[in-house]
This record gives C-alpha cells, structure tokens and sequence, in this order.
C-alpha cells in the first residue's frame, strides 16, 4: 500500500454517528395484531350500541302503544287499567271496570284471534273474533261486549250457548270454565 494513501486516510475525520430516529424492533406480527384488536374494538361497540338503540326504540313503542290501549287515544278519560301479558300463550289480560261496583276481564287472544269478555257481577262469557290487521280498542271492545250483555238479559234462555270450547285458547277457557259461552 502507497504510503500517501494511507496518510490521506488517516487525515479525514472519521464518520459522525447519530441515533437513529427509527423506534427499537417492532415485528410486523405486533402491528398487525394491535390492528386488528382495535378493529374489532370498534365493532363491539358499534354493534352494542345500535343493539342498545333498538331495544330503547322498541321499549318506546311497546310502551305508546299499551298507552294508547289503556288510556285512549286521547289520554283522557278511562281510569286505570290493569294488564297482564303472556307471550308464551299470545294473550293480554285486561281487567275493566263494568258498571259501579263491578269489574270485569278482557282477553285479547292474539294466537287465536279473539276478544273474550266475562263480568263477574253476570253469569256469562262472551267471545268475537278479531281482524289481525285491524285490532279493536278496549273501549269499542268493552262497549260491544256490554252491549250484547244487555241485549242477553232481553233475550233470556232462548240463546245457545257455545258447544265447542275447543276454539278457544287455555287463558280463555280457565276464565270461563264455570260459565256458558255466547258469540257476541
């Protein structure tokens, strides 16, 4: 080696060295996985949270509609009303009032469609079918029913009772087990 070379070599400074800005060894394995944990992070809560929204929606509207049912569509006038629901057997349980000192129960029989009526100060159940898509209000429904009961008082025995309770479902049947059945 030529000895210019070498004194050339040893007059330069030799390189600076800087830390590098890149952070310590991150594997692509890492990145990848904290990715996906924050992606389905994300939609966890995008999922409970529109799951939370449809039951308030559904809430609500269950609630309007038993408001409407029980206090009118006005919000006036009825007193308060008693209901019982059971989804096992399609049916809602009204307990109504039927004169003064009297009560009596409707039965909204969804699975069988039909509206079932018995006072307790009257010897009687009366029963009617029901429209799925055009569903009566209490009100209409314990007017009719009442009104067939005063025309039965009229009428007297000359009216058959129902022969076969088959038709009708195991709430409605236990209501009326003791007392004739009439169509209304």
């Amino acid at each position: 080696m030529d000895e210019s070379s070498k004194e050339a070599l040893m007059e330069e400074a030799p390189p600076s060295y800087t830390a590098s800005s890149r952070p310590p060894y991150n594997p692509p394995q890492l990145k990848s996985l904290l990715v996906v944990v924050l992606v389905v992070l994300v939609l966890t809560v995008v999922i409970v949270t529109f799951l939370l929204l449809g039951l308030h929606i559904t809430e609500t509207h269950a609630e309007t509609v038993l408001r409407m049912t029980i206090q009118g569509l006005d919000g006036e006038g009825t007193p308060p009303q008693h209901l019982s629901m059971s989804k096992k057997e399609r049916t809602g349980t009204f307990a109504v009032q039927d004169g003064l000192n009297s009560s009596a129960v409707v039965v909204y029989d969804y699975s069988k469609l039909l509206v079932s009526y018995r006072s307790w100060s009257h010897r009687a159940c009366y029963i009617t079918r029901m429209d799925k898509d055009n569903i009566p209000g209490l009100d209409a429904v314990t007017q009719t029913f009442q009104h067939r009961q005063a025309e039965m008082k009229e009428v007297g025995d000359n009216v058959v009772a129902l022969a076969d309770r088959s038709i009708l479902g195991t709430t409605v049947n236990i209501l009326c087990s003791s007392v004739p059945v009439y169509w209304a």
